[in-house]
Order: structure tokens, then sequence, then C-alpha cells
């Protein structure tokens, strides 16, 4: 590819990585609509590390901070001692889940389940699973019960949340969107869930990203030209993910889900439609 296909898909990673409408569907999509070729799931688990980077620039100072309860939990084997430590052993228990699924369907994800269809299914699929979760919390809102916040989650959550971000390996699902989603059933705060989101991605997306760029660096590095437009993508996605986390902190406070809903509603019936009329090929 050359920088400016490069530049235009890390800024659609950066985009839509942290939004709940899937970071690996739209770098299928866009290469697809434009007549480009796939760039790949090696190619897009890289770039992640650009927006794996927005993470730890926007939560410096909690990783920092969890990071060291956790270390120091470790030692003393004394794990819920801070709310710190149990975040952390949170994030590690959560991770456990979608690396085992992530070694056994590898073949799959690459391949199979990068199908439109797929997409298509998963977008739809995931938005109505959201509504539902809105809906719980709209109820939730009216009877006055509680929501959660970050310090209220137990082991139970992370495990859970855990579980469910395996469905973010099939394409068009969007790991922030699965596990914004599972945070709502369990009663957390829209706020909430989208923070325990954005920390849980950390050891995933870095895992998956290294573990991609040894496995495909002849491929990924074979020449002078892959290896900017690599370094290009991830840099820009950086930056712009960092930019997209912020702005969803920020519109979750106040306002709901319904605009994303609408949003993968809205692709995956004309990702269906472009295919129905010959415009786009499924795989």
């Amino acid at each position: 590819m050359d920088i400016l296909q490069a530049i235009i898909l890390g800024i659609v990673q950066g985009l839509t990585e942290f939004l709940p409408i899937s970071s690996t569907a739209h770098l299928r999509i866009v290469p697809a609509l434009l007549g480009w070729s796939d760039p790949g799931a090696a190619f897009t688990a890289v770039i992640q590390i650009g927006t794996l980077a927005a993470v730890l620039i926007y939560f410096y100072q909690d990783i920092l901070r969890i990071s060291g309860a956790t270390l120091n939990a470790l030692v003393t084997r004394k794990f819920v001692e801070t709310e710190d430590a149990r975040m952390g052993l949170m994030m590690i228990l959560a991770t456990v889940p979608i690396v085992v699924a992530g070694v056994l369907f590898k073949s799959w994800i690459e391949t199979t389940l990068r199908s439109l269809y797929v997409i298509s299914a998963a977008m739809i699929a995931l938005a109505l699973a959201l509504m539902l979760a809105e809906w719980l919390v709209h109820r939730r809102q009216l009877v006055g019960e509680k929501q959660r916040g970050l310090s209220d989650l137990t082991f139970l959550d992370g495990t859970v949340v855990g579980l469910v971000q395996c469905i973010a390996l099939i394409p068009g699902s969007s790991r922030s969107g699965v596990t914004i989603t599972g945070g709502l059933f369990l009663g957390m705060t829209r706020e909430t869930a989208a923070r325990f989101s954005f920390l849980l991605s950390l050891p995933s997306v870095f895992a998956a990203g290294i573990y991609q760029l040894i496995k495909e660096r002849e491929a990924l590095l074979s020449s002078q030209e892959n290896v900017v437009s690599l370094v290009v993508a991830t840099l820009v996605s950086g930056v712009v993910g960092y930019a997209s986390i912020a702005f969803l902190l920020g519109y979750l406070k106040k306002n709901s889900m319904y605009l994303f809903i609408v949003y993968r509603i809205a692709l995956g019936a004309m990702l269906l439609a472009l295919i129905a009329v010959g415009k786009l090929q499924p795989l």
C-alpha cells in the first residue's frame, strides 16, 4: 500500500478501535469499498499497537498505579487489599479466555470469519445486544437502582467480561463493543464500562500485535515501503485513537449508546445490500 492508504487505514483504526463499531470490520470494509486489497489480520493486529499506545498515554496515571499495586499483591499475596490490585488482577484474569480462544480459532479468524457476510451479521447482532443493554440501563434508572463504578467490580465481573471479550475475535463484533455491552449487563455505568473496556484492551491488544509482528515479520517487513506504511498507519492510529478515547468518555457521561446502535444496523444492512447487488464480494 502507498502512504495515503496507510494514513487512511490508520485514521480508520484510531477512530473505530474504541468506539463500539468494530475497527477490524472497518479495516475490512473501507479497503473493499475503495477497491483496495484486504490489508489482512496481521496488519490489523500490528497497527492496533498505535491505539494501545493511546490507552497507555491517556490512562498512564491509572496504569502506573494499577501496575505497582498488582506487583505488590503478587509479592505479598494480598490480592484484594486495594482497589488497584483487584483491578490489575482482574485485567490479567479477563485476558486469559481471549488468548486461549485466539490460539484455538486462529485460522478461522484470519480467513473464513473475515467474510463480509459474517461482519454484517456481527454488526447487526451486537447492535441488538447493545440495545437490550441500554434498555436495562434505562430500567435501572427508572427504579432508582444504583449503577456500579470501578470500585464496585469483583473478580466475577472480570471473568464474565473476559469471556464476553472472546466474541470480539469475530470481525464486526468490536472488542470495545462487546466488553462495554457486557459491562452494562452487569450493572456498570456507561462510563465505567468504557473505562474498564479500555484498560482491559492493554494485555490482549499488546499480545496480538506482538505475536502477529513476529509471526508475519517476513511479509510485513519485506520492503522499505511496507515498513514505512506500517509505521505511518500505527502512528496515525495512535494519535486519532487518543482523541477517540477522550470523545467517547465525554460522550457517555451524558448520552446513551443509541447513536452507535443505529450506525451498526445501518452499516450491516448496507453491506448486505451491496453484496446482494454485486458491488462487493464477501471474501
